[in-house]
């Protein structure tokens, strides 16, 4: 997989929402927009993380309709972009990736916890410790910009 170039790899790393596709065994999508990070914290090299946080919902965290996709059918994307009246700056990756979740204890979901409060000061009040992570493992990056970077 070819890396992300610098400016690629910023624009990721300082986007404030992206949308998540999962589908489920039969193959029905499911996009969400969600806040994410994107590190490689030593468990195996870059990944996506995403937990799984407490804002209003009517069902249990496990049981939301991304968590059972990614169960049944781990493979997703999640697309981060740029949209601007000025077409020239218009730009997006999109991440084909292999989606696991994480339980909230382990050490990996943890930090990178840590770090989602670090980007989001939102989650700093909330109770996220012990919430479970999304892991996305990327296996392919697929880049566009208007201006070709």
């Amino acid at each position: 997989m070819p890396p992300l170039t610098e400016s690629q790899a910023r624009f990721l790393a300082n986007a404030r929402v992206a949308r998540l596709a999962t589908a489920d065994a039969d193959g029905r999508p499911h996009v969400i927009p969600v806040c994410f990070i994107h590190a490689d914290l030593g468990y195996g090299g870059d990944a996506i993380y995403i937990v799984l946080d407490r804002k209003p919902k009517t069902t249990e965290l496990t049981r939301l309709r991304r968590v059972r996709n990614i169960l049944a059918n781990p493979q997703a994307s999640l697309v981060v972009d740029h949209y601007d009246e000025d077409w020239q700056t218009l730009r997006y990756i999109l991440v084909s990736c292999r989606a696991g979740l994480l339980n909230g204890d382990e050490p990996e979901a943890a930090l990178a916890v840590t770090l989602l409060r670090e980007k989001y000061p939102q989650y700093r009040q909330m109770a996220l410790d012990g919430n479970p992570v999304i892991k996305l493992t990327p296996q392919r990056y697929t880049a566009w910009s208007f201006r070709g970077e």
